[in-house]
């Protein structure tokens, strides 16, 4: 049709344009920050382009001469992006726009053909499940290093004691190696969940079109999945019933995670206090007051604490949103990417702060052999009784009225009453280490 705009590079018309546009408050409002997400998945879109253009050459859309002039325009236009000239703007509103207008004004037909039997809605979720695969896998290499700074801590600290702690009070003793092995052993759960969510998100939507499959059109789903490195192929066309719940099962992921280094944060933060001691920060990861001189404070690790609170507020958004929904896709579903990706760039952040402070942690052994107290050894005394044949009850209430009587003993004689696996000085480093690579 003569009518028809062309599209060029520079221009605003969306590529649905069909003589009436939006107007710009509508464009704002429909896009979003999506424009920004975008311009992170576009080189993801630009590898699903060339394996679809491939597709479409099988199917007899594109001559093999095509398929390669696309393939070859892609790589420039990968290129340009690299380079900071090809991205992604509001007036645009979405990354498939822009390579399909690129792709028309470098090849003119062949680009005007690459949006045969393809969606918008099946464009989106294979650049976003091809952008997930790396950015998890990302993600499980930083956690692989936070647990191997935790089992050197570990390995340090068998035999240093310390105060553990019930209800803020101080309850037994504990081991800075005890400490470190729980979190390894919570991250090899959260690094297991991890890799689940990963081989969720490693299925290949292509060819589903807008949720409908593609008629006509004999195009290869189960190769293009090969192409583009999925294990599989989503094998019903319905892919939008998946959308945002795929997406919640690795923010979920992420979340545990989270929890896990939140609480990590937070035992250190604690610990770097003048009132605890137990451990001095690297320098370089804390940072001073506008006011105070004197002041090193544990900003990093106060953020990474609170960003499981960012966490969780991004899988509410996944978890809710596509309730109540009708089947099929509605607009409202873009709004599920935003929060995927916000969700993994925050854990990305988080994970790579967490492995640049572990290695500058110093635990102060002085400070916290001077916190034991004779109390925390009243389980033991009790269970020693025992041991000679009282009840348990009756030694129970027998130490608690003479809990004066009771001394620090040497750290010897301390390790030396456990003997059971991972208790304080019975922490298999190596198991730890086994524990991370069958995670991994």
């Amino acid at each position: 049709m003569s009518d028809t705009p062309t599209p060029n590079p520079q221009s605003p018309t969306p590529i649905w344009h069909k003589g009436t546009a939006a107007e710009d408050w509508v464009t704002r409002f429909t896009v979003g920050e999506d424009w920004r997400w975008d311009t992170i998945l576009l080189p993801y879109d630009l590898e699903g382009t060339r394996a679809h253009a491939w597709a479409l050459g099988q199917a007899g859309v594109l001559e093999d001469e095509e398929v390669d002039e696309v393939s070859r325009a892609l790589d420039a236009i990968r290129e340009a992006w690299e380079r900071g000239e090809v991205t992604v703007r509001v007036q645009d509103e979405d990354m498939h726009t822009v390579i399909e207008r690129e792709l028309t004004a470098r090849l003119g037909d062949a680009g005007k053909k690459i949006h045969a039997g393809r969606s918008r809605n099946d464009q989106v979720l294979t650049a976003l499940r091809l952008w997930l695969r790396d950015a998890l896998e990302g993600i499980a290499g930083t956690v692989l290093e936070v647990g191997h700074a935790l089992v050197a801590h570990a390995q340090a600290g068998q035999e240093m004691l310390m105060p553990g702690y019930t209800h803020g009070q101080r309850a037994m003793p504990t081991t800075v190696a005890v400490w470190a092995a729980g979190y390894v052993d919570l991250l090899a759960d959260d690094l297991a969940a991890l890799e689940d969510a990963r081989r969720a998100a490693n299925t290949s939507p292509w060819g589903s079109a807008a949720g409908y499959g593609i008629p006509v059109l004999d195009l290869d789903r189960d190769g293009v999945a090969e192409k583009l490195g999925f294990e599989r192929t989503q094998a019903i066309a319905a892919v939008q019933l998946s959308r945002g719940k795929l997406e919640a099962g690795v923010v979920h992921a992420l979340v545990q995670m989270g929890l896990t280094l939140n609480r990590m944060a937070s035992d250190l933060a604690l610990f770097a206090t003048s009132e605890f001691g137990f451990v001095s920060l690297p320098h370089e990861h804390t940072t001073g007051s506008s006011i105070m001189p004197q002041k090193r404070n544990p900003d990093v690790l106060e953020l990474a604490r609170a960003t499981a609170h960012r966490l969780t507020a991004e899988l509410h958004v996944l978890l809710t949103l596509p309730a109540n929904l009708p089947g099929g896709y509605h607009r409202d579903l873009q709004l599920t990417k935003e929060a995927t990706m916000r969700g993994v760039l925050a854990t990305q952040d988080l994970v790579t702060a967490t492995a640049a402070v572990l290695p500058g942690v110093r635990w102060r052994a002085d400070r916290m052999r001077a916190a034991l107290s004779p109390d925390l050894f009243a389980t033991a005394e009790a269970l020693r009784l025992v041991q000679a044949g009282t009840p348990f009850r009756d030694a129970y209430r027998t130490v608690g009225i003479h809990l004066d009587d009771l001394e620090v003993p040497s750290i010897e004689d301390a390790l030396g009453a456990y003997t059971s696996s991972g208790t304080p000085g019975n922490v298999d480093l190596e198991a730890l280490r086994k524990r991370l690579a069958s995670a991994r």
